[in-house]
C-alpha cells in the first residue's frame, strides 16, 4: 500500500551516476551520488557521493565531460564496496532519477560483473513527469527542465550535483503534478510507466525499464494488520456513565469517601466562580496530597488539588482517538462530552486495558498536532493504509468510512487552527466574531471513503463586510492547506473559500429559506449537502442554530420534500435486461446509480420525521423506530447500502495498488462471483426508495 503515499509526504532518494561512456553494454560506473528527499523536500545535509574504481581506463572524451580522470579513482573502492555502502544508506527508499533507465542499466551490468544479485529498485523518472506536465518544452535535457522550473544547477556532471538538481526538480514538480491529478506514488508510477511504454529509442539503446513492483516490504506494513476494535467502537460504547461529579468546595475527605464508596478511580469537579472549566481529581492526586500534608489535607477544598481543565473527547469519537490522546499526554482519565460539550461520561486507562496503544494507531492525535500542510499530508497519507488494514480484518466498509470521515473532520479542524495561527502571525488578527466551520456531504454523514474531496462551510455570528474579509481569507487558507494535505478542492466550489458557503447566521437562514422556497435544481443540491453537516471547530452553537432552522422549515415545506424526493428517485441503477450490468469502459458509477438514492432517501425521511441523526444507517433506523412499518424495505435498503459501499471500497483499494485515480466507478470484473451476485441484489433494491418516499413522481 506504499502506492497510496502522497508525493508531498514521500521520503525518497534522488540519484545519479557518472560512467566511462554512454554505451550500456560497455559503460562502467566511476561515481555514484545521491541526496535524500524528506516529505517531498530536499535534505541537502543528507547526501552520498563516492568515486568507484572500475578497473578499466576512463576514456579521455568522458573525462572532459565529468572531470574525473584515472588518477582520481586510482585509490577508490571497487563497485561492490560502494554499492554496499549506498544500499545501507538508502534503506530501500524509492529512487528518483533523470533518464534513469540508463543509470539502472549500467548498475545492473555492474551487479552482474561483481556477481551480486540484481533487484531493480523502485524508481520515478523526472523526465517522464515533466513530459506529462509540459510536453511542449523545446527539449527535455536536465538543463532545460531546471531552467523552466527555476532550479539552479551546481556542479553539473558530478553525480551529486546532478542528483541534487534532480531532487529539486522533483520537489518543484509536486504541486504541478497535484494539479494534473497525480497526487500519490502509485499515480506517478503509473504515469511514468505509460510514458516509458511510448518511448522506443531507449529500448534500442539498452536502457533499463523502470520497476514499479511493490517489493519494498512496505514501510507501513505494520499498519496492515491492526487491532480493529478501536476503529469499530466509539467512546459511548466503552465510557462509564453517569459521571461522578463533586462541588469544588467539597473537602478532600468527602471526595475520598465518594471514590471509595463508588469504587471509582476519579471524580470530576464542577466549575465554580474560580474555575470556569470542569476539573478532575484522581485517586493518585488524593494519595499524593495526603502523603505530603498528612491528615490536615483531608479538610482542604478539593478544588485546591484538582487538575484543570478536564480533557475530553466526543462520545462519537472512535476509541483509537482516546488511546492516542492518553498515550501522547500520559493521561489515565478522559472526559466524554456530547455534541453540545456537556460531560456525559468518563473513560479510564482501566477501560482501555484490553487495547494496545501501539504504532498501528497512527492517526489519533498526529493530525491534531500537525503544524503545517506538509505534516498533515504525512499523516493523511496513512489513511489508505489503515483502510486497507481494516478491510483485511473484515471491518464493514461503512465503519471504515466512519473512521475516514472522522479524520477528514479532524484534518479540517486542524487546517483551520493552522490558518488562524498563520493569520495572527501575518498581522491579520484574531477572528472578529464567533464562528463555526462545518464539514458537509459524505464527510458530515460519516460516509467518506478514499475518493473524497472538500465540502466545507463557515457560519459566523455577525454580517459586517470587513468581518467577511477575514473569514474569506480563513476559508481560502483552509482550502489550500487541505488541498496540499491530500484532500482536493471541490470541483463544485462547495468550500468556505466561496462567498456562497461563508455567511453570517442571519444570511445563512435567508439563504436556506431561499433554497427551500425557490426549489431550483441547484437549490435542491445545496440543501442535500447542507443537511449533511457537522460542526468540527469553533462555536458549534451557531451551527446548531442554523441547522435547527433548516430542519424546521424544511419539514414544513411539503413541496420541498416532494421535489427532494423526485431528485432522489431520478437516478437509474446500472442494471439492464436480465439483470446484466450496464458498463462504460468496463465500469459503472455506484454512487449515482447506487448509494445516492439510498442516502438521499434517508436524508429526506430524517427531515420529514425530525430525526437529527447523520449517517444513512442511523437515519433509516431512527425513522423505522418512529413509524413501525415497511420494516423489510428499510432493512433491505440498509443492507444494499452496506453491500454497495463494500464494492466501492474494494475497487478503490485495488485502484490504489495500480495507481489508478480513485473514484466511485467499479469494474464488476474485479469482484468475486459472490460479490457480483450480492451487488446485483443490492442494486435491485435501490428503486424501492420510492416506496418509502411515497412514490413522489405520481404526487406532483
Amino acid at each position: 500500500m506504499q502506492k497510496a503515499k502522497p508525493l508531498v509526504s514521500l521520503d525518497a532518494i534522488a540519484f545519479d551516476t557518472e560512467t566511462t561512456g554512454l554505451d550500456t553494454k560497455q559503460a562502467r560506473v566511476i561515481q555514484l551520488g545521491a541526496v535524500k528527499l524528506v516529505h517531498g523536500r530536499v535534505d541537502f545535509d543528507s547526501h552520498f557521493q563516492q568515486l568507484v574504481n572500475p578497473g578499466v581506463p576512463i576514456p579521455e572524451q568522458s573525462s572532459k565531460i565529468h572531470g574525473i580522470y584515472d588518477t582520481d579513482i586510482a585509490q577508490a573502492d571497487n563497485f561492490t564496496r560502494v554499492i554496499e555502502a549506498f544500499n545501507r544508506w538508502r534503506e530501500d527508499a524509492v529512487l528518483i532519477g533523470y533518464a534513469s533507465g540508463f543509470d539502472l542499466a549500467v548498475l545492473k551490468r555492474e551487479h552482474e560483473i561483481a556477481s551480486i544479485e540484481w533487484s531493480a529498485p523502485r524508481t520515478l523518472d523526472v523526465r517522464y513527469l515533466v513530459n506529462i506536465i509540459a510536453p511542449n518544452l523545446p527539449d527535455f535535457s536536465l538543463d532545460t527542465i531546471a531552467s523552466w522550473l527555476g532550479v539552479e544547477v551546481h556542479d553539473r556532471h558530478s553525480a551529486l550535483g546532478d542528483a541534487i538538481a534532480t531532487a529539486e526538480i522533483f520537489s518543484a514538480l509536486i504541486p504541478q503534478l497535484r494539479e494534473k491529478g497525480i497526487r500519490t506514488l502509485g499515480e506517478a508510477e503509473r504515469a511514468c510507466k505509460q510514458m516509458s511504454q511510448s518511448t522506443t529509442d531507449e529500448v534500442s539503446l539498452g536502457w533499463h525499464e523502470l520497476d514499479q513492483n511493490d517489493h519494498t516490504a512496505d514501510s507501513l506494513t505494520a499498519l496492515q494488520r491492526i487491532d480493529s476494535y478501536p476503529y469499530r467502537h466509539r467512546l459511548r460504547d466503552l465510557m462509564t456513565s453517569p459521571v461522578l461529579f463533586v462541588d469544588a468546595s467539597q473537602s478532600v475527605r468527602d471526595v475520598l469517601n465518594i471514590i471509595i464508596e463508588n469504587r471509582s478511580s476519579a471524580v470530576f469537579v464542577r466549575p465554580d466562580s474560580t474555575h470556569t472549566d470542569t476539573g478532575i481529581v484522581t485517586e493518585r492526586d488524593l494519595l499524593r496530597t495526603i502523603n505530603a500534608a498528612g491528615k490536615d489535607a483531608l479538610e482542604q477544598p478539593v478544588h485546591e488539588i484538582a487538575q484543570y481543565p478536564l480533557f475530553s473527547l466526543s462520545a462519537d469519537a472512535f476509541i483509537y482517538r482516546a488511546i492516542s490522546r492518553m498515550k501522547r499526554y500520559h493521561f489515565r482519565h478522559l472526559g466524554v462530552h456530547d455534541a453540545r460539550g456537556n460531560i456525559i461520561g468518563a473513560l479510564s486507562a482501566r477501560d482501555l486495558l484490553r487495547q494496545r496503544a501501539d504504532h498501528a494507531l497512527v492517526l489519533g492525535d498526529e493530525i491534531d498536532h500537525a503544524e503545517n500542510a506538509e505534516a498533515m499530508a504525512v499523516v493523511w497519507g496513512n489513511i489508505a493504509v489503515v483502510a486497507s488494514g481494516l478491510a483485511k480484518e473484515g471491518v464493514e466498509a461503512r465503519d471504515i468510512a466512519a473512521v475516514v470521515s472522522r479524520e477528514l473532520c479532524a484534518l479540517t479542524r486542524q487546517a483551520c487552527k493552522i490558518s488562524e495561527a498563520q493569520m495572527l502571525e501575518d498581522g491579520l488578527g484574531e477572528a472578529p466574531c464567533a464562528y463555526a466551520i462545518l464539514v458537509l456531504g459524505s464527510g458530515g454523514r460519516g460516509e467518506s471513503l478514499l475518493a473524497m474531496d472538500q465540502d466545507n462551510a463557515i457560519i459566523y455570528a455577525r454580517c459586517d463586510n470587513n468581518e467577511d474579509n477575514w473569514f474569506a481569507e480563513l476559508g481560502k487558507r483552509v482550502s489550500d492547506i487541505l488541498h496540499i494535505a491530500g484532500v482536493p478542492y471541490c470541483k463544485g466550489n462547495i468550500m468556505a473559500s466561496s462567498p456562497d458557503w461563508r455567511q453570517s447566521v442571519k444570511h445563512w437562514k435567508a439563504t436556506i429559506s431561499t433554497w427551500i422556497k425557490r426549489q431550483t435544481p441547484d437549490d435542491i443540491l445545496n440543501c442535500d449537502i447542507f443537511f449533511d453537516s457537522v460542526c468540527v471547530h469553533g462555536n458549534c452553537d451557531l451551527a446548531n442554530e442554523v441547522l435547527d432552522y433548516a430542519f424546521e422549515i424544511g419539514a414544513k415545506s411539503t413541496t420541498f420534500i416532494k421535489l427532494m424526493s423526485v431528485n432522489a428517485c431520478k437516478n437509474k441503477t446500472p442494471l439492464g435486461l436480465f439483470g446484466r450490468f450496464r458498463l462504460v469502459d468496463g465500469r459503472m458509477d455506484l454512487k449515482i446509480g447506487g448509494i445516492m438514492s439510498i442516502f438521499s432517501c434517508a436524508r429526506i425521511l430524517a427531515i420529514r420525521h425530525h430525526c437529527r441523526e447523520l449517517s444513512t444507517p442511523a437515519r433509516l433506523q431512527a425513522v423505522l423506530d418512529k413509524q413501525h412499518r415497511m420494516q423489510s424495505t428499510f432493512e433491505n435498503l440498509d443492507q444494499a447500502h452496506a453491500i454497495i459501499f463494500r464494492c466501492i471500497l474494494t475497487q478503490q483499494l485495488i485502484d490504489l495498488e495500480k495507481g489508478v485515480p480513485l473514484s466511485n466507478h467499479v469494474a464488476p470484473a474485479s469482484l468475486s462471483t459472490s460479490e457480483r451476485k450480492q451487488l446485483k441484489w443490492a442494486l435491485e433494491q435501490v428503486p424501492n426508495v420510492s416506496n418509502l418516499l411515497g412514490d413522489p413522481l405520481s404526487s406532483l
